[in-house]
């Protein structure tokens, strides 16, 4: 017979109460429902969706842009033409940028900017692209400046604060200066989504030119009032 010493009794019901407590929790966890695994899908043309971090999708609405016909419209189309265009590339992630560069000059090309009109003017990074951006549009000579970099995420938040003042700046500049600035600037999480976006470059020239163009319509528009 074994010796049992007084108080044993509540030690003993508390451990059975603390067992059937954690049964019950173990059945409560059993009966909740499983989380479904978010949709990923791959990189599509616009409409489709697009992977961001976290593994959500952000949607983007398809269709085209509905004008009335009873109303006057400014809009640019992507031609060269005889216009001079300024081209301020990242030399940073020069693997990236060089393939930008040749998408850009290439799209150029074909839509009919004779390569003497063109200028190109590297710098060291993204962070750096602003300024010379500036400097360009802020000489009158260029109807348009494309800028073209690229800043991979690493391992702090470097990336959040080069990515952020690079597009702000870049937009100050046109905003400043009234000259179309172009934003060719990949900000990605890992090199292979990069290279799967170096038509970034000639998406780039097509959105400058566009704007170039518009613009021109405007003062011709403009001056004729």
């Amino acid at each position: 017979m074994s010796e049992r010493w007084p108080g044993d009794e509540h030690e003993e019901s508390d451990v059975l109460e603390v067992e059937d407590d954690r049964l019950e929790e173990e059945e409560h966890v059993h009966e909740l429902p499983l989380e479904e695994e978010p949709l990923i899908s791959g990189d599509e043309e616009e409409g489709g969706d697009t992977p961001v971090p976290g593994g959500a999708t952000q949607q983007h609405a398809g269709g085209e842009l509905d004008i009335p016909d009873d109303v006057d419209v400014i809009e640019g189309m992507p031609e060269g033409g005889r216009r001079n265009i300024a081209i301020v590339a990242s030399r940073f992630n020069g693997e990236i940028t060089n393939r930008l560069l040749e998408s850009a000059l290439a799209e150029l090309d074909k839509l009919g900017v004779r390569r003497e009109a063109i200028v190109v003017m590297p710098v060291p990074g993204a962070f750096e692209l602003p300024l010379a951006a500036m400097a360009l549009a802020k000489t009158r000579r260029y109807a348009a400046v494309i800028a073209l970099g690229c800043v991979i995420r690493g391992e702090t938040p470097h990336f959040d604060y080069v990515a952020s003042e690079a597009a702000s700046g870049l937009q100050l500049a046109a905003l400043e200066t009234g000259v179309p600035v172009a934003f060719g600037v990949l900000t990605v999480e890992a090199v292979e989504q990069a290279e799967a976006r170096i038509e970034k470059g000639a998406e780039a020239v097509r959105t400058a030119l566009e704007m170039a163009d518009a613009f021109a319509q405007l003062r011709a528009s403009a001056s004729t009032r």
